[in-house]
């Protein structure tokens, strides 16, 4: 059998990985705005021609948003992330939460057996700063908290996948929790799911802490369809 030679990537390949990798490393988070193709250009040492055809490609791939005029900013910090907002921008978020559940609720029962103390440690402190927040009326903040709370879960799996899997429903999801903040009756420091789940995780209780996963997607879905 005859093997084909290999070839070098080419330049604009180099380029688009090494952008890919300021993106999904957070380097360049999302929402953010990268530096002018002038920068770049001078950074990378390549013209203008091999910079854009990167960010074209990283665009088309959904992590990058062009816009006329304003400049590029970050969408999604994986092609995983920005194939699910393509996918679920317009949609019903019904079908993100039926995710959302058979991920947490493993990723729960995964961490109370294999969360290390830092896990612990950092799930503490979101949990502090989402009761801060929501207290300030801080919404930017409590939705961050909230969220790193939830993701801080998913990692403390040790499952790498189901962590990747689960960050890449991170911006729809986000979006949806504004849905929530002005709604007669709604609690956003409410223990149930998550200082709950914290302690079923500081037990070592996997039943229990699957329990409080699953609880606390069954009352987000409540509250989704009532604001439908």
């Amino acid at each position: 059998m005859t093997l084909d030679p290999l070839r070098r990537p080419t330049l604009a390949a180099e380029v688009l990985e090494t952008l890919r990798r300021q993106i999904t490393s957070g380097t360049w988070p999302v929402s953010s705005r990268i530096p002018p193709e002038p920068e770049l250009m001078r950074q990378l040492g390549v013209a203008r021609g091999t910079v854009r055809e990167a960010v074209r490609a990283l665009a088309h791939a959904g992590l990058l948003e062009v816009r006329q005029g304003d400049g590029t900013y970050v969408k999604a910090a994986s092609e995983l992330s920005g194939a699910v907002q393509r996918l679920y921008a317009d949609q019903a978020s019904t079908e993100l939460l039926d995710v959302r559940a058979a991920l947490e609720g493993k990723a729960a029962a995964l961490a109370a057996a294999r969360a290390t103390d830092e896990d612990l440690a950092a799930l503490t402190a979101a949990l502090q700063r989402r009761a801060d927040t929501w207290a300030a009326r801080d919404l930017e903040g409590w939705i961050d908290a909230d969220w790193e709370f939830h993701t801080c879960v998913a990692a403390a799996s040790g499952n790498a996948l189901l962590a990747e899997l689960y960050r890449s429903l991170t911006e729809p999801l986000r979006a949806s929790m504004t849905e929530f903040w002005d709604r007669p009756g709604f609690d956003g420091a409410d223990p149930a799911g998550h200082e709950d789940l914290l302690a079923a995780l500081r037990n070592r209780n996997p039943a229990e802490a699957a329990r409080q996963a699953d609880s606390n997607i069954s009352s987000t879905a409540d509250w989704h369809r009532d604001t439908v």
